[in-house]
């Protein structure tokens, strides 16, 4: 588990936009250029599989196993986020959608295109009354959401970590620790979407019915080991009732749902 507090993680933004911001829109356009749909076609693969990261509460024990996805972080085509003057330049609205796919060199009619106008609409949702949320798509942005949720609350970094060289990115898992929750009294959480650029799907419950635990899992080929970040969602009375993991892992609305947070996605937590 990476744990950093919000200075630290300043500071590697900052170095992160130097290093990146002026050649940012270069980056992703030259992806785009070269191979126009992948960018956004590698991740919609990964939403297309992203439910085996779903779990019961009742699962959290040592012995449990599980098929899990999960998908390297250290991608040398990844997306970036962009800086703010970046962002700023570029429509971010599902009416734009037609425009947007022509900037991009997508094709109309693509699966990729689909997956954009999903990010976008997404997005552009309003929030549940009990419920935080924000797209974050430049490295301003991701620092602002935070200050807005957390206010002078300095929260720590949470990520997945993927601790073998040789991953392999679907596999069945075994918890060969007992799970430890790390107590929280605020969480948001982080998650990148399909998109040409690097977008950060970020909400959180604004009455705090999440935990948040970390899992030290083995994997079956090569016993490799991933410390994963678990969060369980303990009230889910006011989700969609139709809702596709309540089938996956077989409960009900109400019941407590888990999952694990992909290596790419980020949570913000204040400690209790």
């Amino acid at each position: 588990m990476e744990m950093q507090p919000l200075a630290s993680f300043l500071c590697l933004l900052l170095l992160l936009q130097f290093s990146i911001g002026s050649h940012a829109l270069e980056i992703y356009e030259k992806n785009m250029r070269n191979d126009p749909e992948n960018v956004v076609k590698r991740k919609e693969h990964h939403d297309n599989i992203y439910l085996s990261v779903f779990f019961k509460f009742n699962d959290l024990h040592i012995g449990k196993r599980m098929p899990i996805y999960f998908a390297r972080n250290d991608d040398p085509n990844r997306t970036h986020l962009l800086s703010r003057e970046e962002a700023d330049s570029i429509p971010f609205s599902s009416q734009k959608l037609p425009y947007l796919l022509d900037f991009f060199s997508v094709s109309h009619n693509s699966p990729q295109a689909k997956a954009m106008k999903t990010t976008l609409t997404l997005c552009e949702l309003k929030p549940r009354e009990d419920e935080y949320k924000s797209c974050v798509t430049s490295l301003e942005s991701l620092l602002d959401m935070t200050r807005g949720f957390f206010g002078t609350v300095k929260p720590n970094l949470l990520t997945t970590k993927i601790i073998s060289s040789n991953h392999t990115i679907f596999q069945w898992y075994t918890f060969v620790e007992k799970p430890v929750e790390i107590y929280v009294s605020k969480v948001v959480a982080c998650h990148t979407k399909a998109y040409p650029y690097l977008v950060y799907y970020c909400h959180g419950d604004k009455d705090n019915f999440t935990r948040v635990f970390k899992v030290a899992l083995s994997g079956d080929q090569n016993g490799e080991r991933v410390e994963a970040i678990a969060t369980c969602h303990m009230d889910t009375s006011k989700w969609d009732p139709n809702n596709v993991v309540f089938q996956v892992i077989g409960e009900q609305l109400g019941s407590p749902v888990c999952h694990f947070l992909p290596a790419d996605n980020l949570i913000w937590v204040a400690s209790s």
